[in-house]
């Protein structure tokens, strides 16, 4: 470990499909990722342990799984006597920073769970002037809450807006908050005031003061895109030709031997109500996936525009660490919380299809003199395993109630593994959408509650997942064992918070 205390730069994207990204598809030009890329190490086997936002984005903070620290779905928050990995590193004299998307609260607030990013909190620019943090253990926070044009904009994000004079920037977002009629695949908006701009701008301004006050920081810049809607400003919005993209498909007959709410995705009017709880709330993916191949290769190159605008601003970010002359005492790492459906095996967006396309995510390492450079690496990640991680490599003690495991050597190359299996939870509803999936090196089991059905694959012979192996009689011992491997995966990522002291 270095001698000075590190600094850890954190940049994450949002729903980022594994492929989307220059160094695995030459379809996709990301330079700056790929220049990151090629000074570390890509992990291409880092998973989320929810492919929704909240309960990954809690899990990252904490260190702990979406069914230990409680934000279990989204429409769901972290509560704010949770441990997290800010409070660590301000204990230890860090600055502490998060700037961009956190999505730890729901868009709605109540008595019993207030919420900072609901409304009409969420839009009261005079709370945002003054309030700052702190926030989940980070000591500054500067938020966002809309992807695109959405509505939900606001917090620091439009007060940097109109700082900048974009005095009119209701113009470019959706009512009621916006003015705008609906937009499609082009955004009007300029992109000097498009939210990557902010949060480059930001993240840089917070590295120069860290630096001249030669103090060390835990920083994380959290971008919004490509999570739909496809929306990008010009240039970016015809970066890319529809035409000569690869446009994922369903295999005919794919889901004849998958759980029903796949199979009724391919249907026109699918009737989901039997998995619709009591309370009403709205399930992701639940719904017809239906789509015309034409209109959904537009939107993959929206896409993949909004991945390569996202870049032009990381790179921003990464050629300000390095003139700030930080980048030598600097653990980068970037990822994603979830993954994204642009076709693939029928689908569009997410939902609780646990295919590699929906858990499997981008991730690269990236820290001079320490982390390998042009290397990649097979060994299982899960971003439960990052906040202990990043404690370790800042040489910080890993609090008890973290129970994701320390990859430092995996990371700074002195181990080929940590793990020999991740986890996956997705409890989009409190029973009827309640599923887990245990991967290893070679196997994918999904296991649902309540019901009978499942999924296993064989990720070796069979990697696009085409096969499901649940009910085939030849595979039956495998199903045991790996349903007896999940059970001890259960078992063993109980929290100890405590050693045991004496005998009794």
């Amino acid at each position: 470990m270095p001698s000075k205390r590190p600094n850890i730069l954190l940049i994450t994207s949002d729903q980022h499909h594994w492929s989307a990204i220059g160094y695995n598809n030459p379809e996709v030009k990301t330079p700056n990722l790929d220049r990151l890329a090629a000074q570390g190490t890509i992990f291409d086997r880092a998973y989320c342990p929810n492919p929704t936002c909240t309960p990954t984005r809690a899990s990252l903070i904490t260190g702990r799984w979406p069914s230990q620290h409680g934000a279990y779905a989204l429409g769901t928050k972290l509560m704010e006597n949770e441990h997290t990995v800010g409070k660590d590193f301000s204990a230890a004299g860090y600055r502490t920073a998060l700037v961009g998307k956190a999505h730890f609260q729901p868009l709605r607030s109540t008595d019993e769970y207030p919420s900072l990013e609901a409304y009409p909190v969420l839009q009261d620019l005079d709370f945002w002037r003054e309030f700052h943090g702190p926030f989940y253990g980070f000591d500054r926070v500067e938020l966002a809450r809309n992807h695109t044009d959405e509505a939900h904009v606001g917090q620091h994000y439009a007060l940097w807006m109109e700082e900048k004079g974009l005095s009119n920037w209701r113009d470019y977002y959706r009512p009621p908050t916006g003015h705008t009629t609906e937009q499609e695949r082009t955004w009007p908006i300029p992109e000097d005031y498009h939210y990557d701009a902010w949060i480059a701008d930001r993240t840089n301004a917070l590295m120069a003061e860290y630096a001249a006050a030669d103090e060390p920081f835990f920083l994380w810049a959290s971008f919004f895109d490509p999570h739909p809607a496809y929306l990008v400003p010009e240039p970016w919005d015809t970066m890319y030709d529809p035409e000569t993209l690869t446009v994922p498909q369903i295999t005919p007959g794919e889901h004849e031997n998958n759980p029903p709410h796949f199979q009724m995705t391919q249907e026109q009017k699918p009737d989901f109500s039997p998995w619709r709880e009591p309370e009403g709330h709205g399930m992701h993916g639940f719904h017809s996936h239906l789509h015309d191949r034409d209109e959904l290769a537009k939107d993959i190159a929206i896409y993949y525009g909004m991945i390569s605008l996202m870049d032009k601003y990381i790179g921003m970010i990464l050629d300000r660490l390095e003139a700030l002359g930080l980048a030598e005492d600097t653990l980068v790492i970037f990822t994603t919380d979830h993954g994204h459906f642009h076709g693939h095996h029928g689908l569009i967006a997410k939902g609780a299809f646990h295919y590699e396309d929906m858990v499997k995510i981008p991730m690269v390492a990236r820290f001079p003199g320490q982390i390998p450079t042009g290397e990649r690496s097979n060994a299982l990640q899960t971003l439960v395993d990052f906040a202990p991680t990043f404690l370790t490599v800042a040489g910080l003690p890993v609090p008890r109630t973290m129970t994701g495991v320390d990859q430092s050597a995996v990371w700074l190359g002195q181990q080929s593994a940590a793990r020999d299996h991740v986890l996956v939870e997705n409890r989009h509803q409190p029973t009827t959408l309640h599923l887990k999936t245990y991967i290893d090196d070679r196997y994918k089991l999904t296991v649902y509650y309540g019901r009978e059905y499942g999924e296993l694959f064989d990720l070796e012979s069979d990697p696009g997942e085409i096969d499901n192996l649940w009910n085939d009689p030849k595979q039956t011992e495998l199903k045991a064992r790996l349903v007896m491997a999940l059970l001890q995966a259960e078992m063993g990522k109980e929290p100890l918070l405590m050693p045991r002291i004496i005998g009794a």
